[in-house]
């Protein structure tokens, strides 16, 4: 049967669910210190865009990519976390109306930033401020994009939510998928945003908002 051969729609897309899965389980194991969250969430792009572009193996195009990230995605991180954290407890202790805006504001800003900062590490060679700065700039220049991978997020984490109420038996399986696959569905996006600084590497920094290519990418 025709899509059940090797180079079918179907048997591609159940090798990139495979490889999103495995993913996935790399990024949990390695997060375990949790203070390697950005190293992990940065090669798990890394990886799956090598995986997508059929560039060697999963498991070494990951820790390739944890070690050469690790310093940078790792300060970029512990920038995040802190705010990740305030706004958890600004939401859940902070009932005060006069801040509801303000809370609003400052958790957009933080999601934007968080769906495009991890992506930018793992390909392109910045400093780790305007890392940051390219991080909001990409998502508010290409804000359709940054929109569809907001809605697949909360889909996914609405159906997390509703299967801890309703179908407790589906967690494991959302789970095992995980972040990795919503990675491996951002990244066609991602790379759309990418292709045209990619192709202009070589122009100087003040023509194009991000860096020269990360060596690693090669």
């Amino acid at each position: 049967m025709n899509f059940l051969s090797p180079d079918s729609g179907f048997m591609k897309g159940l090798a990139d669910l495979v490889d999103a899965i495995w993913i996935n389980i790399l990024m949990m194991v390695t997060s375990i210190p949790l203070i390697s969250i950005g190293a992990a969430l940065t090669a798990g792009h890394d990886a799956a865009r090598r995986s997508l572009e059929g560039q060697g193996h999963v498991t070494s195009n990951y820790f390739r990519a944890f070690r050469a990230n690790f310093i940078k995605a790792t300060m970029i991180w512990l920038v995040f976390a802190p705010l990740l954290l305030l706004l958890l407890y600004a939401w859940v202790v902070l009932q005060i109306a006069p801040l509801l805006i303000i809370k609003f504001a400052f958790s957009i800003l933080c999601v934007l930033g968080f769906e495009w900062v991890w992506a930018l590490q793992a390909r392109f060679e910045n400093t780790i401020g305007r890392t940051l700065f390219n991080a909001w700039v990409f998502a508010l220049a290409n804000l359709g994009r940054t929109l569809i991978m907001v809605f697949c997020d909360a889909l996914y984490f609405a159906l997390l939510i509703l299967s801890w109420f309703y179908m407790p038996q589906g967690l494991f399986l959302l789970l095992l998928c995980g972040y990795g696959t919503l990675i491996m569905v951002h990244t066609p996006l991602l790379n759309g945003a990418f292709k045209h600084f990619l192709a202009n590497a070589s122009m100087p920094r003040a023509t194009a908002v991000a860096a020269d290519q990360k060596k690693t990418t090669h």
